[in-house]
């Protein structure tokens, strides 16, 4: 019997909220998954600044425009540095040789997103941004790098967002089937029924708006354990200019793929400013919306998936009382939905199994790293990740492998950023 070669990856993510770099030593064994370590190391206020505002700048740009933007490099060279210094951290913390690790599954900063189910509504052409230089992250941590997974999904016509569907029906193997929903700065579901991906999407904002009204008006990162939330109420009126404000996206059908440029958060905090809402009931109500959002965007899918009796939480957003309870208030029709969406609803409430149960994944807390992990282990052993929008097989990602650092790393930018079809036509 062929022995199966066992792979030490460590998965990275650092999320569009800028919260922390997370890191996972996870060992794969054909199936078999074994989180070995963590580590994380949460991100400064200037850090933040500077890629909010990065952000800002490179919105709809193409990369050679990117490349002339003076802050860029500088802020994308701090940006790899301190993940190497993270990778080398979790290695010396925790007593792991860099000689073991085989790989690094690196996903990059996404400062843009402009998936195909927006470019063509508004006649645009698809592209989606990524910072965060493969062979610079394996030049400065000598340990290989698998990195740049979405401009393969993107340029072959597809979303390229959410990415974790398969891995949660690689979790599934371990966990169960249901419905696996991410609870991170962007929500996002995957319904796995005998370890397949049926259905799968983004939903909208979750820590989004919760965890940038707490940074603009407080010291502080977000709302631990929803202590200052719980001393406000529900605001009916801003919840619904919070829908209506993203409703271009939250009714456009699944799958969908998902953007912080979508949401428009500026003008949602100008508008709680402008209606002198109290800081307490905005918070409050944002953090009401990020489980309406989760809610709704399951009422959206399509009638003849049945429904698992599992809800299998993941992402630090579900560990917010308010965010979980008002949840599973919703799905048990206890909690206030606008008028507007009461029939869509009433539907979902006929399909939910009323064994329902809503916990949290035992491998939940870094789910999102080891994604990239995952992605990594697939693609050292050349294996296709199946997402359930196609039957075509796509290995994804690029292998950058240690070698001499070098002056300029061409690869900051990922493959298929604004005007990628034009390069590829080259």
């Amino acid at each position: 019997m062929k022995q199966t070669k066992k792979y030490r990856i460590i998965g990275n993510m650092t999320g569009n909220s800028m919260d922390a770099i997370d890191l996972i030593l996870t060992e794969f064994e054909g199936n078999n998954i074994k989180d070995i370590c963590t580590y994380t190391k949460p991100y400064d206020k200037d850090m933040q600044i500077k890629i909010n505002t990065l952000r800002q700048l490179v919105h709809n740009k193409t990369a050679e425009q990117i490349r002339q933007i003076p802050e860029f490099l500088a802020i994308h060279n701090e940006y790899i540095r301190q993940i190497a210094e993270c990778v080398k951290e979790l290695c010396y913390r925790n007593k792991q040789s860099v000689t073991s690790i085989d790989a690094i599954g690196f996903h990059g900063k996404t400062l843009d997103h402009n998936p195909p189910s927006k470019a063509k509504e508004d006649g645009s052409f698809p592209y989606t941004l990524q910072m965060g230089s493969g062979q610079m992250l394996a030049d400065l941590t000598a340990i290989p790098v698998v990195y740049d997974f979405r401009s393969d999904w993107l340029m072959a016509g597809y979303e390229g967002a959410p990415l974790v569907p398969p891995h949660n029906a690689h979790i599934a193997e371990i966990e169960g089937d249901g419905i696996y929903y991410n609870g991170g700065n962007t929500a996002n579901f995957a319904l796995i029924r005998n370890k397949q991906v049926i259905a799968s999407s983004d939903a909208g904002p979750f820590n989004e708006y919760i965890d940038g009204f707490v940074r603009q008006n407080t010291t502080m990162a977000y709302d631990q354990q929803g202590i200052m939330g719980k001393n406000g109420q529900l605001d009916i009126n801003l919840l619904q200019k919070t829908f209506k404000l993203g409703r271009k996206f939250y009714d456009r059908a699944l799958p969908k793929s998902g953007d912080p440029a979508y949401y428009q958060q500026d003008k949602l905090f100008h508008y709680v400013q402008q209606e002198q809402i109290r800081f307490e009931d905005a918070l409050h109500t944002f953090e009401y919306f990020a489980a309406y959002i989760a809610a709704y965007t399951l009422t959206q899918i399509p009638e003849n998936i049945i429904f698992p009796e599992n809800i299998i939480l993941f992402g630090g957003g579900w560990k917010n009382p308010i965010v979980y309870q008002s949840f599973t208030k919703m799905l048990k029709n206890q909690a206030q939905i606008l008028p507007e969406h009461q029939e869509a609803f009433k539907c979902l409430y006929q399909k939910l199994p009323s064994t329902l149960e809503v916990h949290y994944s035992q491998f939940g807390a870094y789910m999102e790293a080891r994604l990239f992990a995952d992605l990594a282990y697939h693609k050292l052993i050349n294996k296709p990740w199946k997402m359930p929008e196609t039957d075509t097989p796509i290995v994804c990602g690029i292998i950058a492998k240690p070698s001499r650092q070098q002056q300029s790393y061409p690869d900051c930018i990922n493959r298929a950023a604004k005007g990628w079809q034009k390069n590829r036509v080259k």
